[in-house]
């Protein structure tokens, strides 16, 4: 797919989510918490995407729903960066002990399944939001910090570099004017391939039970509720698994075009 068209495609559903988000109590024809008689309603012109097992709506849910995993992808991908980031500038740059040591543990983090950690630091810590973003965070910054150190090298050996060095510039102001510059196109990518990673595991750990607590609508969680009556409301689950496809797919794409 063409660079252009794959960013303006993710950016259009980037873009659209937020605003579901941002607008949620303008757009929800109804309060995502609001239990009615309503029972397992299939969808009609009042419940477009039908009711729960509660007789909430679940396109209300699915709107409000955005806000939670938007939070989540974007506050674990910032977690993540800002713990990755400078451990792999400092590695690529400073090298030897720091570096010496920095590469095992991050190799260490990466060799271990992501979705398992954050499962096993779940149980440990509890499900909120908060822990949610923070676990995630500390799942998945090893591979920015891999990613950064790699890029760091690489620029570390270029001429103007060796040029800042023979000015006598320390190593803190070579970083932050001339390294660091020059990589933030690739943190910026894979913040947003992050984001979505994030927002997938939460789903997954939210389908197991250990996600956003009730009655915070949740995409990973409704799915997870729709799974046990889809024979009798398929949209209970299909509405909020196409919510978190759709989403992961606009910030998989705007990540890989950036990159």
């Amino acid at each position: 797919m063409n660079a252009r068209i794959s960013i303006a495609a993710g950016m259009a559903i980037v873009v659209s989510i937020c605003i579901c988000a941002l607008l949620a109590p303008y757009l929800a024809p109804y309060v995502p918490t609001h239990s009615s008689i309503d029972f397992l309603k299939g969808p009609s012109a009042t419940h477009w995407f039908g009711t729960d097992e509660l007789g909430r709506d679940t396109l209300s849910r699915v709107i409000y729903g955005a806000r939670t995993s938007l939070a989540v992808g974007a506050g674990a991908a910032l977690v993540s960066v800002l713990i990755g980031a400078p451990a792999g500038l400092a590695a690529g740059y400073l090298g030897g002990l720091f570096d010496a040591v920095a590469v095992p543990v991050i190799d260490l983090f990466i060799a271990l399944p992501g979705l398992v950690l954050a499962l096993i630091i779940t149980v440990m810590v509890g499900p909120s939001l908060l822990n949610l973003v923070l676990v995630l965070g500390f799942v998945m910054w090893p591979t920015v910090a891999r990613l950064v150190r790699g890029q760091t090298l690489a620029v570390r050996e270029m001429a103007f570099i060796e040029a800042a060095v023979a000015a006598g510039g320390s190593s803190t102001w070579i970083i932050r004017r001339h390294v660091w510059p020059n990589i933030m196109r690739i943190v910026a990518a894979q913040f947003s391939l992050t984001v979505s990673f994030a927002i997938i595991t939460s789903a997954s750990l939210s389908f197991l039970g250990l996600g956003i607590p009730p009655p915070t609508p949740d995409w990973g969680s409704m799915v997870r509720t729709g799974y046990d009556f889809i024979g009798v409301n398929p949209a209970m689950s299909f509405a909020p698994g196409v919510a978190i496809a759709v989403t992961v797919l606009g910030f998989y794409l705007m990540g890989n075009a950036i990159k």
